[in-house]
C-alpha cells in the first residue's frame, strides 16, 4: 500500500490492491515494476550480460551509487545529501584516476576494485 503507488502510481496501485489481480509479466514491465522480460531459457544469459557491464565500472563508484539510491528510500535521510557526499568521495581513489586516465587514452578501464 505504501510502495506500489510509489512505483506505478496512485489509480494503478488502487486498482491492483483492490482487486487483487495478477498481471502479466510485459504489463508488470510497462508499469514499471520489472526492467526486462526474458524467455526462461535466456535468464541466466542475459542476466550474466548485465552483470559482466556492472563489473566493468568502479567497484567504488558502484557501491557509492547503491548506497545514494537506497538512502532515498530510508525515513528522515536526505538522499541527495548523500549522493553529493558519496560523488564527492570518488573523486582522487584510485578508480577515479583509472577512470579518467582511460577516458583521455580512449581505452577500457581497468578498476582494482578497492
Amino acid at each position: 500500500t505504501q510502495r506500489l503507488p510509489q512505483l506505478v502510481g496512485k489509480g494503478r496501485a488502487m486498482e491492483m490492491i483492490m482487486t487483487a489481480g495478477m498481471i502479466d509479466a510485459e504489463t508488470a514491465k510497462s508499469y514499471g515494476l520489472v526492467n526486462h522480460v526474458v524467455p526462461q531459457a535466456e535468464l541466466l544469459e542475459f542476466t550474466k550480460g548485465i552483470a559482466s557491464k556492472i563489473m566493468r565500472n568502479s567497484p567504488s563508484a558502484i557501491g557509492k551509487a547503491i548506497k545514494a539510491v537506497n538512502a532515498n528510500y530510508k525515513h528522515d535521510v536526505d538522499g541527495f545529501d548523500v549522493e553529493i557526499r558519496n560523488f564527492g568521495k570518488c573523486f582522487g581513489t584510485e578508480d577515479f584516476k583509472e577512470g579518467t586516465a582511460a577516458f583521455l587514452e580512449k581505452r577500457k578501464a581497468s578498476f582494482s576494485g578497492k
